[in-house]
């Protein structure tokens, strides 16, 4: 992520922002790279882009929009790129609420893409016609070799419509455009999809969403947010340490035992299982209890914004003393293994009774019984209300002050909510001020080529409890300003994609998700410091175009999971890799606009060290959800992630696939290896994932494991594989450092320089695992003649990350300051005379060999854990 310009960024208090006349200056006559004639789509003369183009289909050159609200360097980079992109439209005989229209036809040229594999998610696929592509698609990248360029084609919002690209017939693109009513119709559109055409793929993305910004004015561009404080931070996530069974013990428990590890987390969420749900028939203010795996909650409703009645229970100062020390670390998954196996035992029951009609089964229905009994027995004594030590109160407010009192390096507390309330919405009987109503979960048509969904399913069969849009924003208001009243400081609000299945009496989906968002935009710049939301299940264009005005952090993979639920054992391994994959594709067009969160994982995990290298140099903050108990925490895999202090030394973007990775597929082609790359603020590294061995089935409409794929494949590391010109600390800038690099190899920790003429490196990678590569300018000491380049502290998975600041002064010195403790590296040419850690002499050692520099360096507490570094040669 660019460091925030203060002249680009949004302050809080001005999210109302009016739009400002567009200045108009004397147009540079170029023409536009597009020509549409003769039924092809031509980009600066290539060969056709797209042929046999319907007579119905438009395009309009970019023009600028005589007022916007974006920001004054925004509209002149859009101007200076206006001819290179422009818009795409189509008009039919009759209006209706869904129309599809051929954009014409592609074959034999490459592709990457992006589509909604689960109405919430989305994820890479490539190909080489319009045919391949898949349903859902958000948007197609073209590689055009003839011109030495690359096309976008997105599809966007026009009006109260919105649009998605799906496959057709003989190489045929087609756009779907919807508006999610049968109340809202029109068959003419002037501009329902945008196509733009750069040199670089990187830029590419980065004009078109900027020329978007500028045309749409309904969302805004990452560099113009603040980001959430969270973002450079390390935590810990309730979810898939204990689901439901969340209760303040956990979370006391869960926090206690990392900071006992070494690492305390400077934040913490507090996932679904806190609120007050309860299920249609029963007693509507009483907490529905005993819930416990994902999927039992997901036809619930919310009937209060306060807590429910594990956190009210909670009586201040309870913790204080005894630190939680009643409570079993281990009963929490306990209890998940002991609901799992009732489920399986119910799902088995379910599954003989459809393929066999049978009904008598005395033996599944007595283990049934069996098991629940032993899950309630479980459950006894745990609703009790803890004994006040102080009398201070009760309930979040209470625990949430305790929590900090405790610990004192926490500072975030989010909780989860659903974008409706809860996963079902509100229940209309309770909270009757929002005149909410129980309305049907239409699926748009878009979706049946998508992959089945438990989520989908359980919220189809009870509908959503939906906040009449006039309420909105009181809705969010009300919700967020209890929650920050009792220590709350932020929120994780999933299942964003809810409102474009329940707008047939609101104008259309468009029109309600402009409501919902406006409402909850204003409600976060009152109650989160305009900052601290973490969007998930939100992977939608329509979320992107309408949603991110004030949100600046988001999910960008499926979640995490830690075996295949679908009961694969292989599962457990190549689930990791396609985590990967989404993360890493996504990131191209959704880090145009929200700061990449690759999600928590787990550090006990056998693929754990995997994943913590990809957080490592994601460049967004890192969290875990580890079980609770002993055995369940990797320290020395956590502290190669994770300062002492809670924070993490992120890169300064965002991880980005390389260019050589762009048209590949990583994932089942047997031959390819996933490389993403970002930077630091004195290098760029690179990290290495073998993904192969699953992927998308189009036929089966699901994921699934290609074992003749998991396997070990080859492929090469170079310099330029760092798009440098990317680095947003130089950006702007025309001079291009040329000289030597200094590369770390994180595995076999060797050495080695290489520039923009060396032979690229030669890497094998076994199935499921990684290597990073680090990147360091060499620098040249003036008199003294000395190359130098520090690499960091070296038990880090960033290591360059760690060097804060670097100068050179005189021509015999440099001076460096660097976070955290361990193994400082460096090379030298020559040993320095003198080295010193803060002011006291270091002892180095020196290889002449190789010119490896190292020694150690402590954790300075008083100075935030930066230690100054000075050498004299």
């Amino acid at each position: 992520m660019a460091p925030l310009n203060e002249s680009l960024a949004t302050t809080i208090d001005a999210i109302e922002t009016k739009p400002i006349a567009v200045p108009k200056l004397k147009p540079r006559l170029q023409e536009n790279c597009f020509n549409l004639s003769q039924g092809i789509l031509r980009a600066k003369h290539s060969s056709p882009i797209l042929s046999d183009v319907p007579q119905n289909l438009t395009f309009t050159p970019f023009a600028t929009p005589s007022s916007t609200d974006a920001p004054f360097q925004t509209i002149l980079r859009v101007q200076a790129n206006a001819h290179k992109g422009g818009f795409l439209g189509f008009t039919k005989d009759s209006p209706s609420e869904l129309l599809t229209n051929s954009l014409g036809r592609f074959e034999d040229r490459e592709f990457l893409s992006v589509f909604r594999f689960k109405m919430w998610w989305s994820t890479a696929w490539v190909g080489k016609s319009g045919s391949d592509l898949q349903a859902e698609t958000q948007w197609v990248m073209l590689k055009v070799p003839e011109i030495d360029s690359y096309v976008a084609i997105i599809p966007i919002i026009e009006g109260s419509f919105r649009a998605a690209l799906n496959p057709g017939e003989n190489g045929n693109v087609l756009i779907s455009v919807e508006s999610g009513s049968t109340q809202v119709k029109e068959s003419s559109f002037k501009a329902i999809a945008y196509v733009h055409v750069c040199d670089n793929p990187y830029n590419l993305m980065r004009e078109a969403f900027s020329a978007l910004r500028v045309h749409m004015n309904t969302f805004k561009l990452l560099e113009e947010k603040k980001l959430p404080t969270i973002v450079d931070k390390f935590g810990w996530c309730t979810w898939d340490a204990c689901y439901l069974t969340v209760d303040p013990a956990t979370v006391w428990t869960g926090v206690k035992e990392f900071e006992d590890g070494g690492v305390c987390p400077k934040f913490v969420i507090i996932d679904d299982g806190w609120q007050s749900i309860s299920f249609d028939g029963g007693e509507p203010g009483k907490d529905a209890e005993n819930l416990v795996l994902g999927g039992e909650q997901m036809t619930a409703r919310l009937h209060s914004f306060k807590e429910c009645k594990k956190f009210r229970n909670y009586k201040g100062g309870s913790f204080i003393e005894s630190d939680a020390s009643h409570f079993d670390p281990h009963k929490p998954k306990m209890i998940i293994y002991k609901a799992t196996e009732r489920i399986q035992a119910i799902i088995e029951k379910q599954k003989l009774v459809r393929e066999f009609g049978e009904h008598d089964l005395p033996e599944l229905d007595e283990k049934i019984k069996k098991f629940s009994e032993e899950l309630n027995a479980m459950f006894d004594g745990e609703q009790e209300s803890f004994v006040s030590e102080d009398g201070s109160g009760s309930g979040m407010e209470a625990f949430t002050r305790d929590l900090r009192s405790r610990f004192k390096n926490l500072d975030g507390i989010y909780v989860w909510h659903a974008l409706c309330g809860a996963w079902n919405g509100v229940r209309p009987e309770t909270l009757t001020h929002l005149e909410s109503k129980v309305v049907p979960f239409d699926i748009s048509p878009g979706l049946d080529a998508s992959m089945t969904d438990l989520a989908v399913d359980r919220i189809v069969e009870a509908g959503i409890g939906l906040v009449h849009p006039s309420k909105a924003h009181e809705f969010y208001d009300s919700m967020h300003s209890y929650l920050a009243s009792v220590g709350v400081t932020g929120a994780k609000i999933d299942v964003f994609q809810t409102l474009e299945s329940v707008a047939e009496e609101h104008g259309g989906r468009v029109e309600l998700a402009k409501t919902y968002y406006d409402g909850l935009t204003k409600s976060m710049v009152k109650n989160f410091n305009g900052t601290e939301i973490i969007a998930s299940m939100q992977q939608c264009n329509e979320f992107f175009f309408l949603a991110t005005k004030q949100i600046s952090i988001g999910r960008v993979g499926d979640d995490f999971w830690w075996q295949d639920p679908h009961g694969d054992p292989q599962g457990v391994y190549w689930l990791q890799g396609l985590h990967m994959i989404h993360c890493s594709y996504n990131s191209l067009w959704m880090g145009q606009m929200i700061q990449p969160d690759w999600d928590m994982f787990q550090s006990d995990h056998v693929c754990a060290e995997y994943h913590a290298a990809s957080r490592a140099i994601s460049g967004g903050p890192v969290y875990l959800s580890d079980h609770l108990g002993e055995g369940s925490h990797n320290f020395e895999l956590i502290k190669k992630l994770a300062f002492f202090d809670g924070t993490v030394p992120r890169c300064i973007h965002y991880a980005l696939p390389t260019r050589d990775s762009l048209f590949k597929n990583p994932l089942f082609d047997k031959e390819s290896i996933l490389k993403i790359f970002n930077f630091n603020k004195f290098g760029g590294v690179i990290g290495a994932f073998n993904c192969q061995g699953a992927g998308w089935s189009p036929k089966e409409q699901r994921f699934k494991g290609y074992k003749e794929c998991y396997m070990s494949v080859s492929g090469t590391i170079h310099v330029s594989d760092i798009e440098w010109d990317q680095n947003p600390e130089t950006e702007g800038s025309e001079v291009i450092y040329s000289g030597d690099y200094l590369v770390y190899k994180n595995q076999s920790e060797e050495i080695l320089f290489m520039n923009s003429k060396s032979d690229a490196m030669e890497i094998t990678l076994e199935p499921s695992s990684f290597d990073l590569f680090s990147f360091v300018p060499v620098t040249e000491l003036g008199s003294s003649g000395v190359r130098f380049a520090p690499l960091g502290l070296i038990n880090m998975f960033n290591c360059v990350g760690t060097v804060q600041e670097m100068e050179v002064t005189g021509g015999n010195s440099i001076i460096i300051d660097v976070k955290g403790e361990g193994s400082f590296m460096a090379c030298s040419s020559s040993a320095p005379e003198k080295c010193y850690v803060g002011d006291k002499e270091a002892e180095f050692k020196w290889e002449e060999e190789t010119g490896k520099l190292s020694f150690y360096v402590p954790w300075v507490e008083e100075a935030g854990g930066i230690s100054r570094l000075s050498f004299t040669f």
